[in-house]
């Protein structure tokens, strides 16, 4: 989000700048507030990230504009570097000391997920990392949320600049072309940038919204309203009364967009036009048409936007923004707590007043280049390289030392780490490290096989085919086993694959996130994103007739008994063994919905629990009688009826639900057991 000072204009007027609002700057300081206020205390979203993604492309618009009216060239490369170079040195800072500050502070297993998201935030791709990783942004838990989070607006700021610089070169060949005045050109372009990503923002809320949140396609429609009433702005003629009227209507909106709507719930649909509008009501109240006399006094909000206080809070909402948030995660986390108190919250707000304060005067001020002003390509890059060397210097040594480090231990305890075969070893004096390490790539921590599907295991249909894996051998084998479901399934496979190796069978993977076999509720969320999907896949299956499927069948309630057989279980099933598949139902595995195994497991704390309070006395599975073959893993993962979160070196869990590879690894010889002489050759 652009709320950098950086975008102020002079007081003074030409036909390449335009006039400095103080009331605008006012805006960013209430939307700031707003901002850091529902974070701290109130734990929903406000709509002030979407006021602010709104004025960046106000004044990105007028910039280029009048560039154009003035028939100057775009220079859309010489833009984009000038506009890194004020952006990045305050974020720069922030996150490199935010990164430096967890790596002493934050549990080792966030170390992964921190570098991840600290090498994204430099890109500016955060948001696409948050989206594809399913981070649910309303998480207001410090064992949830990342100190680095809120880069998540920031990235979408630097890949809309980088848009609309293309689209404003579109726009000057479209005015030379047809020989028409950039206003209404431009008009056009983003007319239908603003129609096409609020409708596809609104489908995308319905269907998907946790998603939609960090798409970037389904915000363009907010810089676009901002482009839009930048271009229509000059010609608007409202009567003074009226403006104030509307000013002061846009300025409650803002006020209580977040208490009266769900904006958690709800944006960046057509709700998020809310806070869009009210802000631009805002803006249109405090322009005075040409040929007002400018000793007319405003009634509007213009006035109390303009105060020296409000001017005071917008000169650092930029910094304010950036500070606010890892301030308020890092102090949850070193509290243990996963809300503030409002003793707390004042402390954080006037932690994060002052660290803005120091950045603006020590980081961005220095930095900022005088109004107007683009700066030489090679100082620009300069100041951009410096800003890349100095997250680098704290993320490469972190990075690299943990994993070399962890490589060593892991090579030299190697024949100790024997997972569901090694028993409970937690009570171990803890010099062997545990696998996976904190620090694992994916492949260390995830089953997976061998690449995408090819050939006749491909699918037409994109979803499936996103979905599809294959190992190697599977076109050749004799035999052939299908692994369909979700995440659960997937971590299955890792068992599977080494008993598949022994028997030679191929092996294909039908894996969607969250999308298990169950049916769902016509209308939910769930629904909309699998229900599809899963037509289609069990539609993949039957067409290339395995020997067998394997599946989860069951579902475990974190911290319950109710285990229970998945809702249309039935269906699936018979629809597998009517065309002559052999189906292998597999039990869930015990969850929680409080304790993260995994980081209990690294920290050696006493996580272990009673398999009677995590599954039902009995495996539901058993009520499809011989429709299936039951796999059941409890007594490896749970021996002697007490579930551990370390066996034989290894960490049985990833997170709270989720087994880690290396010890689904370990359980092959129970699956082998299970599986019996099945497909062996001497079973041929």
């Amino acid at each position: 989000m652009t709320i950098d000072t950086t975008t102020r204009r002079s007081l003074k007027t030409s036909e390449t700048r335009g006039a400095y609002r103080r009331d605008i700057d006012g805006l960013r300081a209430v939307a700031i507030l707003l901002v850091v206020i529902y974070h701290v205390w109130i734990g929903r979203v406000s709509g002030g990230v979407d006021i602010f993604l709104m004025i960046s492309a106000f004044f990105l618009t007028g910039s280029f504009l009048r560039r154009m009216q003035a028939d100057r060239p775009i220079e859309a490369g010489r833009f984009l570097i000038s506009r890194f170079r004020r952006l990045m040195p305050a974020a720069a800072v922030v996150l490199a000391a935010t990164l430096g500050v967890c790596w002493v502070m934050m549990p080792e297993t966030m170390w992964p997920q921190l570098w991840k998201e600290g090498w994204a935030s430099l890109g500016y791709v955060q948001n696409w990392v948050l989206a594809f990783d399913g981070v649910d942004y309303y998480a207001h838990d410090a064992a949830l949320a990342s100190p680095l989070q809120h880069f998540w607006s920031l990235s979408v700021q630097g890949q809309v600049f980088v848009l609309w610089a293309l689209l404003f070169l579109l726009g000057a060949f479209l005015v030379r072309w047809t020989r028409r005045s950039p206003a209404p050109v431009m008009s056009v372009l983003f007319g239908v940038v603003f129609a096409g990503s609020l409708a596809f923002s609104v489908y995308e809320t319905e269907t998907v919204q946790t998603f939609a949140y960090f798409d970037t396609s389904a915000r363009l429609w907010e810089f676009a309203a901002g482009s839009l009433l930048a271009i229509a702005l000059p010609h608007l003629r409202v009567p003074r009364v009226l403006r104030a009227v509307l000013g002061w209507l846009g300025l409650i909106g803002i006020v209580v967009c977040g208490m009266v709507i769900d904006v958690q719930g709800g944006f960046p649909g057509y709700l998020a036009l809310w806070p869009i509008v009210s802000a631009a009501l805002v803006i249109v109240a405090g322009t005075r048409p040409r040929g007002e006399h400018p000793e007319l006094r405003s009634f509007g909000p213009d006035r109390l936007l303009a105060t020296r206080p409000v001017l005071a809070l917008g000169r650092d909402a930029y910094a304010l923004y950036l500070v606010h948030w890892p301030v308020l995660i890092l102090w949850l986390t070193w509290r243990d707590e996963t809300r503030t108190s409002i003793p707390g919250g004042l402390l954080v707000i006037v932690v994060s007043l002052v660290l803005a304060r120091l950045v603006t005067l020590f980081v961005e001020r220095p930095l900022r280049l005088p109004a107007g002003e683009r700066g030489t390509v090679l100082r620009n890059l300069g100041v951009i390289g410096l800003c890349v060397a100095l997250v680098a210097a704290v993320l490469l040594p972190w990075q690299i030392g943990t994993n070399v480090r962890n490589a060593e231990l892991q090579r030299q305890y190697a024949k100790t780490y024997t997972g569901a075969m090694g028993g409970d070893t937690a009570k171990e004096d803890g010099q062997i490290p545990l696998v996976p390490a904190p620090g694992a790539g994916d492949r260390e921590r995830w089953s997976r096989l061998d690449g995408s599907c090819t050939g006749r295991f491909a699918s037409k249909v994109a979803t499936v085919q996103e979905s599809c894996s294959q190992t190697e051998n599977a076109a050749n084998a004799e035999h052939l086993v299908v692994v369909i479901g979700d995440s659960h399934a997937n971590q299955f496979s890792g068992a599977l694959r080494p008993v598949a190796d022994e028997r030679g069978w191929g092996v294909v993977m039908l894996m969607r996130p969250w999308c298990s076999l169950e049916s769902h509720e016509e209308g939910t969320e769930l629904a909309d994103y699998c229900d599809a999907w899963q037509r289609e896949a069990v539609k993949k299956v039957l067409s290339l007739e395995p020997d067998a499927v394997f599946t989860i069948v069951t579902a475990a309630s974190p911290d319950s008994a109710d285990e229970r057989l998945i809702d249309g279980a039935e269906e699936t099933v018979d629809a597998f063994t009517s065309a002559g598949i052999k189906v292998f139902g597999v039990r869930d595995n015990p969850r929680s919905a409080v304790s993260n195994y995994y980081e209990c497991a690294i920290s050696h704390e006493p996580c272990d629990f009673p398999v009677e309070n995590a599954l039902a006395a009995d495996n539901p599975a058993l009520a499809l009688g011989d429709r299936i073959t039951p796999i059941d893993f409890t007594p490896w993962i749970c021996p002697n009826g007490l579930c551990l979160t370390e066996m034989g070196h290894v960490a049985v869990y990833l997170d709270t639900n989720h087994l880690s590879f290396p010890f689904v690894k370990s359980l092959a010889p129970a699956l082998s057991r299970q599986l019996g002489d099945y497909l062996t050759a001497s079973h041929r």
